[in-house]
């Protein structure tokens, strides 16, 4: 019995070592041929695109960087905060610091990817001035991105926001209807399939590019961003980190490789536009 106490002991030693080995590779990134691996979550093909080729140019520094492509939007600050990934990008400033409030964590972010256009589309619809009253629009259920719809109809002049509403507004945020629509919110990655079924939604880009395989230039009826000095800087996406990491060596390099000229092409070429300063 203690031959096999002792046996068991040393498996559970070996075990612990193991992981606390695994550990530290996984803090530092995972290396092998003096190759470190870092692993960034995104949610969109276009996004996949673009990090593998900031992966292939960063092979002189070796470094190398895994993608794992999401289908949503909830899953990837979970999955940084819990160290499954080193970085993620596939969100703009509002969302993360509305995630940082709702769950208690402090995940932050170490450089501007692009920002995203902001689209109406409707199949039924060919302006937003045609919205009547008694229509329905669908927006986004997640505060930051409903809130950046929201903002867009009062662009439009078909709502009024309380003079003290947040940054990112709810509809409970509305003083007014200049139209009286209905607005209806839904999980982001299930608008396109909603499309048929209301007057309007707004859509998030990448399921746009993913889902109705066009671009917010040509099949949308209103673009946010064609009126930038009415989109906030809350709007432009990021990369984010765990708060530790944010100084980084490596995830210097990677923000570096990330924002070029290069990749500011791949951007626009679903018409989003590099947000970093200097890419115009």
């Amino acid at each position: 019995m203690k031959k096999w106490t002792k046996v068991l002991t040393g498996l559970v030693a070996v075990f612990a070592i193991g992981t606390l080995a695994a550990c530290g590779a996984k803090k530092d990134g995972a290396s092998k041929d003096g190759v470190k691996t870092y692993v960034v979550g995104v949610a969109s093909d276009q996004q996949k695109e673009i990090w593998e080729k900031v992966s292939d140019s960063l092979k002189a520094d070796k470094i190398k960087i895994d993608v794992k492509l999401f289908s949503g939007y909830t899953e990837e600050n979970p999955a940084l905060a819990d160290g499954s990934l080193d970085l993620n990008s596939f969100q703009h400033v509002a969302y993360l610091n509305n995630y940082n409030k709702e769950n208690k964590k402090d995940l932050t972010y170490i450089g501007y990817t692009l920002i995203s256009p902001f689209g109406l589309y409707s199949e039924k619809l060919k302006d937003p001035k045609d919205l009547k009253d008694g229509d329905t629009v669908a927006i986004p259920n997640d505060p930051t991105n409903g809130g950046r719809a929201l903002q867009a109809l009062e662009a439009l002049d078909i709502i009024k926001l309380k003079k003290d509403a947040p940054d990112s507004p709810e509809v409970k945020d509305i003083e007014s209807y200049k139209t009286k629509i209905e607005i209806k919110p839904i999980q982001a990655d299930q608008l396109v399939a909603t499309l048929p079924d209301v007057t309007a939604a707004f859509i998030n880009t990448n399921y746009v590019t993913d889902q109705l395989h066009t671009t917010p230039k040509k099949s949308a009826i209103y673009i946010d961003t064609d009126h930038l000095d009415k989109v906030s800087d809350l709007y432009k996406n990021i990369i984010a980190v765990r708060k530790e990491d944010k100084n980084k060596e490596d995830f210097k390099k990677i923000v570096k490789a990330y924002q070029t000229p290069e990749i500011a092409k791949l951007i626009e070429k679903t018409n989003d536009y590099p947000a970093w300063e200097g890419a115009k």
